[in-house]
């Protein structure tokens, strides 16, 4: 039954993608490549998206309130990758990881991976 609770979640939309799809019902003009695709992919960019994001910062103040939301929580994230991969080292060093995984090696790839990688380019022209 957990296989198959978590096979259904993997079906659904991605955290981004359902945030685009409420911004769109909102008014805000998403553009259809902006959908992350299949969820085994990290969330890319999508330039095409971004001149929008930036007129709905400065013209909805409360959509741009939940995107900082996001921002915050992606932040939180990243730093908890952080502590993750120094409390590895710390642990295990640079051996293997658990699952066959390359440990440390791998945690590191991820440290500047962020979640919503579009609200963090935007930054600049805001």
């Amino acid at each position: 039954p957990e296989r198959a609770s978590l096979e259904r979640r993997l079906a659904e939309p991605s955290v981004w993608d359902a945030v685009l799809d409420f911004l769109a019902k909102r008014g805000i003009a998403v553009p259809p490549e902006a959908t992350s695709g299949s969820i085994e992919d990290p969330t890319a960019t999508c330039e095409a998206l971004q001149p929008e994001l930036v007129r709905m910062y400065r013209e909805e103040p409360r959509l741009r309130g939940l995107c900082e939301l996001l921002v915050d929580l992606d932040e939180g994230i990243q730093e908890w990758r952080y502590r993750h991969v120094k409390m590895v080292e710390r642990t295990i060093g640079f051996k293997q990881g658990t699952g066959g995984s390359p440990g440390v090696a791998y945690l590191r790839e991820t440290l500047f991976r962020p979640l919503f990688p579009d609200l963090w380019t935007i930054r600049t022209e805001l």
